[in-house]
């Protein structure tokens, strides 16, 4: 991985450590287990508990190093509320529409690791096309996006929170 910066907010940190917490203390626990018990069925060669067994080990270890590699690049960003009449920076909470429809979307700007669109509030990176699009602009501002077929879409946005 690269030596990129992970912008994460406090309730992204704290996840990001349990579940390094929960890999480390647990899981590699219960692979072992796993692999005890694999072992205890004899020969290895031909053996598919104990190959399973072994590939999930790879996958948690490489997710181990992911996480911490993730971890020491964090910049730990505080939510700060703001007036429209503010820049849109990360964290904050947009309401946009098309120009030409009444259909709203509101959204939360975070960072990569913590985006979410299927959350509650979708949460969309920084470095997605809306989230790039938005950056340093204010309540009121357009910005355009091209949509699946290329063509351009005007966007408004409506509110800054």
């Amino acid at each position: 991985m690269s030596e990129q910066i992970i912008y994460l907010t406090q309730d992204g940190l704290e996840k990001l450590q349990e579940e390094l917490r929960y890999l480390r203390d647990e899981k590699r626990v219960e692979i072992a287990e796993k692999l005890k018990e694999a072992i205890s069925f004899g020969d290895l060669s031909e053996n598919s508990e104990y190959e399973d067994a072994r590939n999930e080990q790879a996958q948690v270890e490489q997710r181990i190093t992911e996480v911490e590699e993730q971890l020491k690049h964090v910049e730990l960003i505080k939510e700060e509320k703001t007036t429209g009449a503010k820049k849109i920076n990360m964290w904050m909470t947009i309401t946009i529409c098309e120009t030409d429809s009444k259909d709203k979307e509101v959204y939360k700007i975070v960072g990569t690791t913590e985006a979410d669109i299927l959350a509650e509030t979708p949460t969309i990176s920084n470095e997605s096309l809306v989230g790039k699009a938005v950056l340093g602009k204010k309540k009121g501002d357009s910005f355009q996006l091209k949509n699946g077929a290329g063509k351009s879409v005007e966007y408004k946005i409506l509110d800054v929170a």
